[in-house]
């Protein structure tokens, strides 16, 4: 029987070690076929560093790996090429001499495995001589990988001033691939941001950025026939409509694809959870996302442009950027204006909204422990259509904020603070939300769904819009229900009202709504 793959990032170990496998040897050959110079951004524990691996089997012409797959019958496995590979994947880097220690071990590696020597001590130099010496050596160009090109720089991310130093390094080091061009056959790099080439490849004009270029959607990543060839007899008992909710929808433009972790957990265990998630805290987008004061609800659905997905940098990090990058966000939509795309984000799957707005409540409210209690007691409160119960639960969580904490975060005087609120704790449950729901007479603040239950918040603040107690007026006046009048669907109407000076619900009024005409 086959083994799951699970944490095993190479590929003459897959093959040889039984496990299963999804042949993305396809697009090897078609990047041979299409240029020299290719990078790739994908998020973490997507697969990159078992598609260089595979890269390099192919290379080395380890035709005994490849038999049954696609590679087996279109390569030229008569010619070998040697290959520099170079991986910053492993540990911490938190320094410049920590940055300098693991290139060095890394080209020590090489020089090793083809047993040549070094006449430089100078990083740079010993790097653009073991490319030199591996084509004088072997009468071959040769094939240049780099993973995880960028993981010094992110391990310093909250440390500006470091990662810039640790960028201009990493910049030295990667100039030398320009200046290599006549000795180098293929170049692939990876990893999880997207530097400009300004930044980390100044000179290298012909790296090809493949990172959302729809033949390469599926590069990294499973598709929902890999899933349902290559693991189908793990599927018997398996709803793969949950499955699809829960980690499938991460898309580059092509086919959406599963994150390989999370499917191969998954598989292992039969059990729903956000493996990849807590494989990595994103405590610094979390804090961005605070600092900024952002509207939470507006993750739902981004509108950025291709310069902004690509805009990744140490002197201005964007939050869109990063959230895109790292994978909490996704693209859905495409819309060309005026000569240039118009892209539209929003979350992935129920794994990624779900665990980061749970993640997010924390940092809205430094209330951790009265956040876990107040969020199941409102999903009881939903499942009931208790909702004075609702009322007392949220007034009462609001009155447990420590008042220092407000004091020091100037949250509590805009809008979006109390709906991000109410958005990440029902967003956090599992239930299907719907920020800014738009109906043909205005938008509805948030709409939340339980069941055959149909729940119609609109939020207001004193002092703010100045119309105090008419919340529930508005969702009645603007008919907001009509959009989900239909048999068998229960519909309440909920207006919110809070007060900056009491940091607190001053108004909460609820009415089912009883006009469904059928």
């Amino acid at each position: 029987m086959k083994k799951l793959p699970i944490g095993i990032q190479t590929f003459e170990k897959i093959i040889k070690g039984n496990y299963y496998y999804v042949d993305k040897t396809m697009f090897v050959h078609k990047l041979a076929q299409t240029g020299d110079y290719h990078f790739l951004s994908r998020p973490r524990r997507f697969g990159k560093s078992l598609f260089l691996s595979t890269i390099k089997s192919a290379y080395q012409g380890r035709k005994d790996l490849f038999q049954g797959l696609y590679l087996e019958n279109n390569w030229d496995w008569s010619r070998t090429c040697p290959v520099v590979h170079i991986s910053f994947g492993s540990g911490m880097c938190r320094s410049i001499e920590e940055l300098q220690s693991t290139f060095s071990y890394c080209l020590d590696n090489e020089s090793n495995d083809y047993q040549i020597s070094y006449a430089y001590e100078d990083l740079k130099n010993r790097f653009s001589e073991l490319i030199k010496t591996l084509h004088d050596k072997y009468e071959q160009k040769v094939v240049v990988l780099i993973d995880e090109y960028d993981k010094p720089i992110l391990d310093n991310i909250e440390h500006p001033e470091r990662a810039a130093a640790i960028r201009d390094e990493l910049k030295n080091y990667y100039s030398v691939i320009k200046d290599a061009d006549p000795y180098i056959e293929f170049v692939f790099i990876t990893g999880v941001s997207k530097f400009s080439k300004v930044s980390l490849f100044s000179g290298l004009n012909n790296l090809e950025d493949i990172t959302i270029n729809a033949d390469y959607s599926a590069i990294c990543g499973y598709t929902q026939k890999d899933l349902e060839t290559v693991f189908k007899s793990l599927l018997k008992e398996v709803n793969l409509e949950q499955v699809k909710l829960w980690y499938n929808g991460y898309n580059w433009l092509g086919q959406e694809v599963y994150n390989p972790f999370d499917i191969l957990l998954y598989l292992k265990t039969n059990d729903l959870r956000p493996y990849w998630f807590e494989t990595g805290t994103p405590s610094f987008l979390v804090k961005l996302l605070q600092g900024q004061n952002y509207f939470i609800p507006d993750l739902e659905n981004i509108q950025t442009s291709e310069k902004m997905l690509g805009s990744f940098d140490v002197d201005h990090l964007e939050v869109e950027t990063l959230l895109f990058q790292t994978g909490y966000l996704t693209i859905y939509n495409v819309r060309q204006t005026a000569g240039t795309r118009r892209f539209q984000l929003h979350y992935p799957n129920l794994e990624v909204k779900q665990s980061l707005t749970d993640a997010l409540l924390p940092y809205l409210t430094n209330n951790l422990t009265g956040s876990e209690k107040a969020k199941f007691a409102a999903y009881d409160a939903l499942e009931a259509s208790d909702l004075d119960g609702l009322k007392d639960i949220f007034h009462s969580f609001f009155a447990s904020i420590p008042h220092d904490w407000y004091r020091k975060n100037q949250l509590s005087g805009y809008e979006g603070y109390y709906a991000s609120i109410f958005y990440c704790y029902f967003a956090a449950l599992g239930l299907e939300v719907i920020p800014e729901d738009v109906t043909s007479t205005g938008r509805i603040d948030l709409t939340v769904k339980l069941e055959d239950k149909v729940f119609i918040f609109e939020f207001k603040v004193e002092g703010l819009d100045n119309t105090p107690g008419k919340a529930l007026d508005q969702i009645k006046k603007k008919g907001y229900a009509d959009k989900y009048r239909k048999p068998g669907k229960i519909i309440y109407l909920i207006g919110v009202e809070f007060a900056p000076e009491t940091r607190n619900i001053v108004g909460f009024e609820w009415d089912r709504d009883d006009n469904n005409g059928y």
